[in-house]
């Protein structure tokens, strides 16, 4: 797999290099956010590991520009704490973060999880194609249609990121079920390493608001306390 790390600390770059190649990957950095940006959309990646400061031009508008040409799967390196840096990257379209003090085996996981979900994805869309089905789903008064990867709400098309259709979309084919949030890593990202990870409770946050969803009054998620999500069961149509 190829990846490209857009980060100005060139030691970092070296060190992730050194690690991630002997594990089959092959590793290009760019130091500077128009660089990285340019390389980005000329050249194919499996992923980019993307840092929020960067010279000539930040991580989160690097992100934008992306995200607006291509899906290639990103992770951001964040502040340790900074939350809202977290939720800021992620309701722009960012897959996943990292600290930027993660260990290399975290860094491995996260990796090979956002790849492998978009690996997954793929094949997924290309056996919905084949078969000529969609696996469309009216719950509430949303309309999911996963192949096609849009949600819709009357005459709205809700503007939502990859992994929150996901979680959506699992949420509604288990509705009256609650998932845990490990359960909700394993769909939407097939992540297999135990760690107690809070980007769940972002992505849900950042859906309950585009859904306008009160979490005090769900129409659409409930939290089930020590427990994790669950659709609403009495709000399907």
């Amino acid at each position: 797999m190829k990846i490209l790390i857009i980060d100005d600390d060139e030691k970092l770059c070296r060190l992730v290099r050194e690690y991630l190649e002997p594990m089959g990957f092959e590793v290009q950095a760019a130091y500077s956010g128009p660089e990285g940006l340019q390389r980005a959309l000329e050249e194919s990646f499996s992923a980019i590991l993307l840092d929020v400061m960067l010279p000539g031009m930040d991580g989160f508008e690097v992100l934008r520009r992306l995200r607006e040409k291509s899906k290639v799967p990103i992770l951001m390196f964040m502040a340790r704490g900074d939350e809202t840096d977290r939720i800021v990257g992620l309701e722009m379209g960012a897959d996943d973060y990292l600290p930027k003090t993660f260990s290399s085996r975290e860094l491995l996981a996260r990796l090979r999880a956002v790849t492998r979900r978009t690996v997954a994805t793929r094949e997924k869309n290309k056996a919905v194609d084949k078969k000529g089905e969609s696996d469309f789903l009216i719950i509430a008064d949303l309309e999911i249609n996963p192949a096609a990867r849009t949600v819709t709400r009357g005459d709205e098309i809700l503007n939502l990121t990859a992994i929150e259709l996901d979680l959506l979309t699992s949420l509604g084919k288990n509705r009256g079920r609650v998932l845990s949030r490990d359960r909700l890593l394993d769909l939407v990202s097939g992540r297999d390493y135990n760690v107690f990870d809070r980007s769940i409770d972002v992505h849900i946050s950042s859906l309950r608001r585009k859904l306008q969803d009160n979490p005090k009054e769900p129409r659409y998620i409930k939290t089930v306390r020590s427990s994790g999500y669950m659709f609403v069961p009495g709000q399907e149509n």
